[in-house]
């Protein structure tokens, strides 16, 4: 409960698949994901909600990128920074796949 006292910086590291491959032969945003949306939508999403557990945060920031962009799979990362003395970061790693 200590950690809830104040506000804790975290990182997050995001992959995901590509929902089509046209992007790849035009080149151009609209046929992608645009990662700059996939950012203000967190931005927005962070701000509105906290989370008392890193498990919590990934699995919101995955459901979120599947349902909103489409993505057909994703795997987030969230890591706690100078948590533990010695331990630069502790976090988790979670996939999850849109279901079909």
């Amino acid at each position: 409960e200590w950690e809830r006292m104040k506000p804790q910086t975290v990182v997050l590291d995001i992959e995901l698949a590509m929902p089509h491959s046209r992007s790849c032969q035009t080149d151009a945003i609209e046929d992608t994901i645009d990662y700059g949306q996939i950012v203000n939508r967190l931005r927005q999403q962070l701000s509105e909600k906290s989370f008392h557990l890193v498990e919590a945060l990934a699995e919101n920031v995955a459901q979120m990128i599947i349902d909103e962009f489409g993505a057909p799979w994703v795997k987030v990362r969230v890591a706690k920074l100078g948590v533990i003395t010695g331990v630069s970061r502790l976090g988790v790693v979670i996939e999850r796949s849109a279901k079909t």
